[in-house]
This record gives C-alpha cells, structure tokens and sequence, in this order.
C-alpha cells in the first residue's frame, strides 16, 4: 500500500515524501487505518519494521484534525510519548522532527541525564507533543511543570522492555494521572505481546485492537552469522585477530556488563584502534556525542552493553560483534539487527565462551536456524600486549590521549 492512498493531509504527506518513505511497511499498513479513525491499537512489531513512523504518522494526522483543548493552570501536551530508554526517547524525537518538518507542532524530548532546568524551561513552552523516559516524565509531573489535562494521544513504545527494564511501575503511576483511556486515544508497540503486556492495555487503553506482524524470518535478510566457541581467557586475543583479518568498516560490539564495555574500550584502545564504550554510567551529553560520532563514521568501533541495541537506526554498520553472548534470545535478535538494515548486508559474529554459552540454545529455539560455526585456526589468535602496571593505569586518567587516536588498521575493502 502507498500512502497516498490513505488520504493523509498534505502536510503530512509533504513529510513523508521529505523522508523517502512511499510504500507502508506492513505494521503501519495494518495500522494506520485504525489509528487514522482514532481507535486504540496494541501493536507487535520489532525495531526495523516502520513503527515509530505508523505512530508518527497517525498523531500528526489526529492533531491537526482535532480541536485543541483550552490551555489549564499548566503546560500541556496533545500528545506523549513514553520510551523505556533515552537513546530510544532521542531517536523518536529526531523521527518527529524529520517527518513533521511540515507541520506546525512544537516538539520536545526529555530524559535523565542532561540540564534539568533547560528541559524545563522547554516543557514550560507548552509543547504539542512531548517524548520522554518515565523517570524525567514523574519528575517533571510532580514538579507542576506541566499536566496532563490536554492530553488527547499517548504512545507506549517498547512495552515489553519497560517491564524488563523495571519501569512498570512508573508507567503505571503515570497512566493513572491521564485522562481516562475513553477520552483518549492510545497506542502500544511491543517487540512481545506478552499476557504482562496485554493486561496493561487492556487495563488502560479503550478495547484496543490487537496487531501483530509476524516477520518470515526471526533475523534479517542479508546477515551472515558466524560462531566461534573460544575459552574466556582467548576472547580478545581472538577478536583482535577477527578486527585484523575481516573487511570491516564500522563494528558493534556487545557485552553484557558495564565493567566489561569499559575493560574492552580500554585494551581496543591500548591496541591502537579508535573505540568508544557506552555504558550507563557515562554521563548524557558525552553518551550523545559518542553516538553521533558513530553514526558519522568518525568513530569506527562502538562497544555497548544491550541499553543501545533497541530503537536506535544505525546505517552501515558492517559488523556486530557479539563479544559477550547475549544471555537473553531476544538481545541476540535486537543485536544483530543493528547490521543489514535497509536491505543492506552484513556480519554477526558471536564468541560463545564457558560463561555465556548456555544461551546458546535458548537464541538457536528463538531463531529457528543452528548458526553456523567457525573453527579459529591458531593464527587468527593475536597475542595482546601486556598489562599496565596499576600506576600506569592511573595515571591514564580514563584515556586522555583517545583524541590522537587512528582508526585502527585500514581494513580491507569488499
């Protein structure tokens, strides 16, 4: 289906075109009729599939069509939006941005971790629509700096990982302060329609229809899987040799600890290649400005833990690098599809060591493939340089001399 055929307003389809989208995916094909006529959806769909633009979409039509409540005491928004994550809450506000160039309404984004009195200021601009985490969300609520009192559309998106997340809670606190769900529309996307999941909307949202966009594959197209089965101890000796040998461009690696991105940032760097980790206890601002500096390639190899591996639209990334095995099947999913977006081709390569490897069967039941595995001959083993002594280490103060840093080896080309 084209969009054009679903009568949008011209400023919305000015948007869309702005963007490049002219055919629905099949989430916002199966949705947006139903959102458009202003009912309820709970949608099941994975990062990739379009959703973030079926909701997008499906606000900026219902705004422009419905009369604005009277302002109250306070700011408040027509529409909110709840992410789990504030790389998810950031990504969704640069979508709104770019496919409601050609609207009138005023946006903003707020979330942890960045000048709580200039998101304030913002919210005290009386946005239209408001994008946040539910942390800063309650913040801000509490604090009378803006109310629900307008509200006319609200957006869960990721429902499946605020209950993984712990968030549940918040959610609800903030649920119980809206507008009743029939005097509101709603929409829910989830990776997962869990029973946690269903229950909230059908506990919050008005008889909403379920969606679900069952992909033809767990994986994408275009993704070379590769595994190797390495002890603990030759994980890095063995990825220095994979960086040395694979034709790569830019690299996502995962691990499944904080401690462990920062130990893998720091020997990457010792080694002589330009990478970053992004954990949670870096703050906001350098976390943004790293990201960035990935997406435009200046920064070649990224390492995260799994808070970056959901809703963020990452191009050209040639290789994730799994260097830790993700200890839950839907990570290895969410990991891998950070490689051969858009039709695109890619490399996942994971290292299942003694400490990860009984996930192994859990994500092979979940993808519905065996994958395939590599034998490492003795040569793709690099012997790493030795430690610093601690003082040496210390004296490093979190790796100053980063900004100097080369890319690392040129890799070979295709």
């Amino acid at each position: 289906m084209e969009f054009q055929e679903l009568h949008l307003l011209p400023e919305v389809l000015e948007g869309i075109r702005r963007v490049g989208f002219s055919q629905c995916t099949e989430i916002q094909e199966k949705t947006l009729p139903i959102t458009l006529a202003g009912k309820d959806v709970a949608g099941q769909a994975q990062t990739g599939t379009g959703k973030t633009a079926a909701f997008l979409i499906a606000i900026f039509s219902r705004l422009l069509t419905l009369p604005a409540h009277p302002p109250g005491k306070y700011p408040s928004p027509r529409a909110l939006i709840i992410a789990p994550t504030r790389e998810l809450a950031v990504q969704i506000f640069k979508d709104a941005q770019a496919l409601g160039s050609t609207t009138p309404f005023k946006m903003v984004v707020v979330y942890g971790g960045l000048d709580y009195q200039k998101q304030k200021a913002q919210l005290e601009s009386s946005p239209d629509i408001l994008i946040g985490t539910p942390g800063r969300l309650i913040d801000y609520l509490k604090q009378k700096v803006y109310d629900f009192r307008r509200l006319q559309i609200l957006v869960i998106d990721e429902a499946d990982r605020m209950f993984d997340m712990g968030f549940i809670a918040d959610l609800r606190y903030l649920l119980r302060r809206m507008p009743p769900y029939h005097k509101r529309q709603s929409m829910l996307f989830s990776a997962t329609l869990t029973f946690r999941v269903m229950e909230l909307a059908y506990e919050h949202m008005n008889n909403p229809t379920r969606i679900e966009v069952s992909p033809k594959q767990i994986t994408a197209e275009g993704i070379e899987e590769t595994l190797y089965h390495v002890e603990r101890s030759q994980k890095f000796p063995l990825l220095l040799g994979i960086l040395k040998r694979e034709p790569w461009e830019r690299v996502l690696i995962f691990v499944n600890t904080k401690r462990q991105g920062e130990i893998l940032e720091e020997r990457l760097i010792r080694h002589g290649y330009n990478a970053r980790a992004i954990t949670g206890d870096i703050p906001q601002k350098q976390r943004l400005r790293i990201l960035e500096q990935f997406k435009s390639k200046s920064l070649p190899i990224l390492v995260a833990t799994d808070v970056a591996s959901r809703g963020l639209h990452i191009e050209d990334v040639s290789h994730v690098i799994n260097y830790d095995l993700s200890q839950d099947p839907k990570d290895y999913v969410h990991r891998i599809g950070r490689t051969a977006r858009a039709g695109a081709t890619g490399k996942a390569i994971s290292l299942a060591c003694e400490e990860y490897v009984f996930s192994l069967e859990e994500i092979e039941a979940l993808i519905g493939h065996k994958i395939p595995v590599s034998w490492a001959e003795d040569e793709m083993f690099i012997r790493p340089l030795p430690h610093k002594p601690a003082a040496q280490k210390h004296k490093d103060k979190r790796y100053p001399h980063r900004e100097h840093l080369r890319h690392g080896p040129t890799p070979r080309k295709h």
